[in-house]
């Protein structure tokens, strides 16, 4: 508004330069009222609640113009807020704002796992003790056959600490291929970035604040919450880490899940493991083979020469030779 109006002010005093009219009548081309066009500012008004304001601000640098306004109201100065707030914003006041760092991710498309240990998803879940101690989860889940590899109670975890139960899991279940998770500090760090490259694992982030793309875990999550952390009371952490376990169990051989057709986890993943008959051919056709006889010509020293068909016809025409000559 106030930039308006110095425009107008500007057009009505260049339209009395240039051309012969009137006050009136460059106003109303103008668009501005006559007060506006003979206003002339007050540079010295403000200059005694600038200083104060100056002063107020140097021994209270944290502080807004609201609140120095209130001690400005205090010491007797009635002053309007909008008034305060030009003068402040004038002399350069303003309280620098220190904003948060946000980490800022690319949305990737993420392909959908087809088959067992494809992508594990990993995630945290908070809960107290009895006496008030926190404690944290770790649980790690088979994205496609909806299992869970592992959960680790404890009161803390670090970078180091996660990655000793993921070699727990891989030594039992194998590599998987992709690691869905957050962006937590065990998460990102530099030992968990380095432990990733020497297994050659695909380490997939998902963007801050959007839990919703890592919705398998934090659909099991919400289960471990509701029918175990919730109806549970915990004593100590060695009750914890029994109880959750048990739960565990029950819930990969046990409980139906409705997206695999109320089949449990671990009747899910034996229709797509390998049957016993084919993960153990290869051992009984190499102990088949071993019991064969070795090949005829491996049992004698030198090699075995055939006989070449025109070197044996010459033999046999000089033998006929030679016997019609004794007759």
């Amino acid at each position: 508004m106030r930039a308006q109006r110095e425009v107008g002010r500007e057009d009505a005093r260049h339209l009395r330069a240039n051309f012969p009219t009137s006050v009136r009548r460059a106003c109303e081309l103008a668009l501005i009222p006559r007060s506006t066009y003979r206003f002339q500012r007050d540079l010295q008004r403000d200059e005694a609640l600038r200083t104060r304001l100056i002063e107020l601000a140097q021994e209270k640098p944290r502080y807004g113009y609201r609140r120095l306004l209130v001690l400005i109201r205090w010491d007797g100065t009635a002053v309007n807020h909008k008034r305060l707030f030009r003068i402040y914003h004038a002399a350069g006041l303003s309280v620098k704002r220190k904003r948060r760092k946000r980490l800022v991710r690319a949305c990737s498309p993420r392909t959908r796992p087809t088959a067992p240990n494809e992508e594990w998803s990993l995630d945290f879940v908070h809960d107290r003790l009895a006496n008030g101690r926190a404690v944290r989860v770790l649980g790690v889940v088979d994205t496609f056959t909806r299992e869970c590899l592992a959960l680790e109670v404890d009161t803390s975890f670090a970078s180091r600490r996660v990655t000793r139960v993921l070699d727990e899991i891989i030594a039992v279940r194998g590599r998987p291929k992709r690691l869905l998770m957050d962006n937590g500090s065990e998460l990102t760090s530099r030992h968990f970035l380095s432990w990733g490259v020497d297994w050659k694992l695909e380490l997939a982030y998902i963007q801050p604040g959007k839990p919703v793309q890592n919705a398998h875990v934090e659909s099991f999550n919400g289960k471990l919450r509701d029918e175990c952390l919730n109806v549970s009371w915990f004593r100590n952490l060695w009750q914890a880490r029994a109880r959750i376990a048990a739960w565990r169990r029950e819930y990969n051989s046990a409980r139906p899940h409705s997206s695999l057709g109320y089949q449990t986890p671990e009747a899910f993943r034996g229709a797509y493991a390998p049957s016993l008959r084919n993960a153990e051919m290869p051992q009984i056709l190499a102990a088949v083979k071993a019991t064969l006889p070795a090949p005829a010509a491996a049992l004698t020293a030198a090699p075995v020469c055939l006989p070449i068909p025109e070197i044996e016809a010459k033999e046999q025409t000089k033998a006929l030779t030679q016997e019609k000559n004794v007759v």
